[in-house]
């Protein structure tokens, strides 16, 4: 940082700190010295290329970067390949004034009258030995403008050199990068950036405690430009309180599944003043940033006690969820556009992400599975299996003594008169699931062609060969189905709610490719709903208390029991499969 002595504070009656202690030299530069090295050597030994890509996130100073080059190579008196910082040429640039420095903003000039404007004139003569376009957020140039510039990056002018600055390098033509020397930009770390501000403090002579100090770095987030815009508000404020919302409630009621303490927290940050549209933005900022701590964390943004906070939340969240609240948050970014009332779209968001049985996609019926299935697994097993399949009500009773002459083997539990067993532990019967089944024997194709079949041998092949076939969301949808109507060429599926009917464009690929496996041609497949339509999973035997080795397992008078529950919904169909014969009462 540079001494008050040679700060611009009094620049054109600059006041906001990031501007008045803008470095004027290598020297001065924070957080980059592998640019300063390669910069700083280029121009002392005179090595200078005809242009140059400084790529890295927003406030880390490739614009001020390129006006320090500019200042170099023009310098009057030039120190170790470092401007002076005090001559005419130096103040110019500084000022903004010089006519060695051209500035382009390829965010509102993107056309390529723009760029054939600018590349005209950098053929003309200038004061300086060295001519500089700097052009910031090079990636927002049109096509047409683009190819314009790569032109005159193919053959430049000798005395001309090139800036290009960008938060994006991978929008940039392919063509443009390999004819620039790309020099990355990073974030600075915490100490880095308290550093800073603490020389800003005694340079400005400002009067701030730590804690303002700290909270600036923390809402800088590796930015300099950010944190000192941070400490200037702060300042402004007389306050260190936060000036970003405190997400820490919705990260605990999204571990929670905690409906209320969502909804909660985002009715005291409304009462706070945060608009909802600002408040979605910058939660998904945060979750995007413990999405990438998951899967890149050199990539991600973050840094500090921010990077240990969003990391933490994204491993108890688990990649699969952190990526359903970024998809969720970014759908409903897009509903607030033209919704009247914002905040009920993102409280919606919330409640769905909280309670995955109000959501109808197929990765929130996934989640469903995948909790219930832990749930199974913690279970506790102290109870013997023979106990764990008797109804609730002989379990209650004395246990009856086992009749003469039977096998001690088949005798009731030996379970005492006076236990009661919790109804978290009993278990209804539940058929092996499709993927540890044994493999289906396979049948010889070709002995009935497919337009001679009939619709019952239609449903049986579908229900045992076809939905084993296919994936565990697959069939979630597809056991909740019916083959209503076959002609040889067209199969006609019927679901029961429009709700299930609406995903089934996400498992097409999939059933498409096991019918065509299992009736050795092309079927194109239509979707209807019905509301009386029967589950197609296989029939589960209801447990009664007179159920025994010597009894039917069920009712055969009963052709509606044997084919099994009947669903009106995915959620009602999961509750059945899991828990045959089970009843939801909330």
């Amino acid at each position: 940082m540079a001494t008050p002595s040679t700060v611009p504070t009094s620049l054109d009656g600059v006041t906001s700190l990031y501007r008045r202690f803008r470095p004027g030299r290598f020297v001065e530069l924070r957080g980059q010295d592998h640019v300063v090295r390669a910069l700083q050597g280029a121009v002392a030994r005179d090595r200078v290329n005809h242009a140059y890509l400084f790529s890295g996130p927003r406030g880390t100073g490739k614009t001020t970067t390129a006006r320090i080059l500019a200042k170099a190579l023009n310098c009057e008196n030039p120190l170790d390949g470092d401007a002076c910082n005090v001559c005419a040429s130096c103040v110019a640039i500084t000022r903004g004034s010089s006519l060695d420095v051209t500035e382009l903003d390829a965010a509102s000039n993107n056309g390529v009258d723009d760029i054939r404007e600018i590349t005209a004139g950098a053929w003309h003569g200038t004061p300086g030995r060295w001519k500089i376009y700097i052009f910031d957020e090079v990636h927002q140039l049109s096509k047409p403008a683009s190819a314009a510039l790569l032109k005159t990056l193919e053959e430049p002018p000798p005395h001309v050199i090139f800036v290009l600055a960008t938060t994006d390098p991978h929008k940039v033509l392919p063509t443009i990068r390999s004819r620039t020397v790309q020099l990355e930009f990073r974030l600075l770390d915490g100490d880095t950036l308290s550093t800073l501000l603490r020389d800003v403090q005694g340079a400005a002579q400002l009067s701030v405690d730590d804690t303002t100090i700290e909270t600036a770095v923390r809402l800088g987030r590796g930015s300099a430009r950010d944190a000192l815009s941070a400490l200037d508000r702060l300042v402004a404020t007389g306050s260190s309180d936060e000036t970003q919302p405190d997400f820490e409630g919705l990260f605990r009621a999204l571990i929670d599944n905690d409906a209320l303490g969502a909804i909660s927290t985002l009715a005291t940050l409304a009462r706070d003043g945060w608009d909802p549209e600002q408040l979605a933005e910058s939660f998904a900022a945060d979750v995007r940033q413990a999405f990438l701590l998951q899967v890149a964390p050199e990539v991600a943004d973050a840094v500090d006690l921010d990077r240990e906070r969003l990391g933490a939340w994204g491993a108890q969240l688990g990649l699969a969820r952190t990526v359903r609240v970024l998809e969720t948050f970014g759908r409903a970014l897009r509903e607030m556009k033209s919704a009247p009332e914002k905040i009920i779209v993102l409280e919606v968001a919330m409640v769905r992400l909280v309670k995955p049985d109000l959501d109808a996609s197929l990765d929130a019926l996934n989640e469903r599975v995948t909790k219930l299935e832990r749930q199974e697994r913690s279970t506790p097993a102290a109870v013997p299996e023979t106990a764990l399949l008797r109804p609730i009500g002989a379990m209650t009773a004395p246990s009856p003594e086992p009749p003469r002459g039977t096998d001690e083997a088949a005798s009731p539990s030996p379970l005492s008169g006076s236990t009661v067993v919790p109804a978290s532990v009993i278990e209804s019967p539940r058929e092996p699931s499709t993927a540890a089944a044994p493999p289906v024997a396979p049948r010889p194709h070709g002995s009935t062609p497919a337009s001679e079949l009939t619709l019952d041998e239609v449903r049986r092949r579908f229900v045992e060969h076809v939905i084993p076939r296919t994936s565990r969301g697959a069939q979630l949808v597809l056991k909740s189905a019916q083959v209503a109507e076959y002609d040889g060429s067209r199969l006609t599926l019927a679901v029961a709610s429009e709700e299930i009917r609406q995903n089934t464009d996400q498992i097409a690929q999939g059933l498409k490719g096991a019918l065509e496996h299992e009736f050795r041609s092309p079927l194109v497949v239509s979707w209807v709903v019905d509301t009386n339509v029967k589950s197609s999973a296989p029939p589960t035997p209801p447990m009664t208390a007179a159920t025994s080795p010597g009894t039917p397992d069920f009712d055969e008078s009963s052709e509606d029991d044997a084919r099994g529950p009947v669903v009106a919904s995915v959620a009602e169909h999961l509750i059945t499969e899991m828990f045959p014969g089970a009843e939801e009462v909330s």
